[in-house]
């Protein structure tokens, strides 16, 4: 059995080279020997990404794209269809999941520099996956056809009316219609369950091949192929598999049991990850007291929010995502790694972040005078870490990086 199953394997690689890919990415993938807990999160990213694909064919079953039944159809699954619940508390929970793991993927980025040469189109691809899976996001919260659901999504798109000249053709094209109605919600369905998808598996592949090419950063941010072996291998590199395989699935085990939690307890998480008006149906005729997109849009909204000419807030709202894609290039720090910068960038790098987490909460909460200003803060804040970037990492007293990666 053993030679007809090596001939199988043999006619199989001759054919697809399965074990190239094994040994490129996998086997002799050397990554640094250095990693900590901050590196799980893109391998649980992917993870998140196969749990929500999943459970979204399993959905797509039953859910009807009409506005007379869309929301029954809901319904229907979470009462009638068997563990039908369980696959919508999944697919909504792993939504909240995804963008709890990106962000904290993008903070370790930030702490570590991993956006640094020469990983700068690896970050880029990085930050046009976060863009499309933002994209993805926005266009299957309307699909429930609750009330948050069409309101939040009405409001949303008119913002874009506000674009002088194009404001109202674009808002027709989005829309398919002069409100959000059947032709929108058909609209939304199809690039949420075809297009946008297949948009954010070609994005990961780059990223992945892009990763795999230039090699993994690490909490030192030192380049390990800089100190080879005399076989070319890296001195303070070991392969992929099996040392992070192993330990990917102590960081996959933790996240599920976390996910199970929150799922079988808690899968509204109180309204964050699924709004109590949101289990109502949709009515046109009858708006919510309070509008606000899901949480991980709201840092972005409250920034909307925060000016107070509407064509100024949606430009302020897509420059604050565009502004990501420079990084690489604001960034004049001889070092990457935030172990080796000085107290300046670390204490910005703090003020930024607990503003941005403002943000979110700012942008969750009922609209006051005082959340209108420190929204305001908070964004003046977002765009001067982007702005001064370049100056205040010049002047950072930072320590010298050592040779070779370290292992504490």
């Amino acid at each position: 059995m053993k030679h007809y199953f090596q001939q199988l394997d043999d006619w199989f690689n001759q054919r697809f080279p399965h074990k190239r890919i094994w040994r490129d990415h996998l086997a002799d993938y050397y990554t640094p020997k250095n990693f900590n807990i901050w590196y799980f999160f893109g391998s649980l990213a992917i993870l998140t990404l196969v749990i929500q694909i999943l459970s979204g064919i399993f959905l797509v079953m039953f859910y009807i794209p009409d506005p007379a039944q869309a929301f029954s159809s809901v319904e229907y699954i979470m009462r009638d269809v068997k563990f039908g619940w369980l696959i919508r508390y999944i697919h909504s929970t792993g939504a909240s999941a995804f963008f709890i793991v990106i962000y904290l993927h993008i903070f370790k980025a930030l702490i570590y520099g991993s956006y640094r040469r020469p990983r700068e189109l690896l970050w880029i691809f990085g930050v046009l996956l976060f863009l499309v899976l933002m994209a993805e996001a926005f266009m299957g919260y309307l699909l429930p056809w609750g009330q948050m659901s069409y309101w939040g999504a009405q409001v949303i798109t008119s913002l874009y009316g506000a674009i002088p000249w194009v404001g109202d053709h674009l808002l027709l094209w989005l829309r398919g219609d002069f409100n959000i109605a059947g032709a929108t919600l058909s609209r939304f369905f199809a690039l949420h369950i075809v297009a946008l998808p297949l948009v954010i598996l070609v994005m990961v592949f780059f990223h992945i091949t892009a990763l795999h090419k230039v090699g993994s950063n690490n909490p030192d941010g030192i380049e390990i192929k800089n100190s080879l072996d005399a076989n070319g291998k890296p001195l303070d590199g070991i392969p992929f598999h099996p040392y992070y395989t192993v330990k990917d699935l102590y960081g996959v085990a933790v996240f599920l049991i976390i996910f199970a939690a929150i799922i079988f307890f808690a899968p509204d998480m109180f309204g964050y990850f699924l709004e109590h008006s949101n289990f109502a149906p949709a009515d046109p005729l009858k708006t919510p007291e309070y509008i606000a997109p899901v949480w991980y849009m709201t840092p972005y909204y409250a920034m909307l929010r925060a000016i107070p000419d509407r064509f100024g807030g949606v430009m302020i709202m897509q420059v604050s995502l565009i502004m990501w894609f420079f990084l690489p290039w604001l960034d004049k720090s001889p070092v990457k790694s935030i172990r080796y910068r000085g107290l300046l960038y670390k204490s910005i790098l703090v003020i930024f972040t607990t503003s941005f987490l403002a943000l979110f909460y700012l942008g969750i909460t009922h609209v006051t005078p005082v959340r209108t200003w420190l929204a305001r803060i908070g964004t003046v804040i977002y765009f001067a870490f982007f702005i001064f970037m370049p100056y205040f990492t010049r002047w950072d007293n930072v320590k010298t990086p050592p040779t070779r990666v370290t292992t504490k």
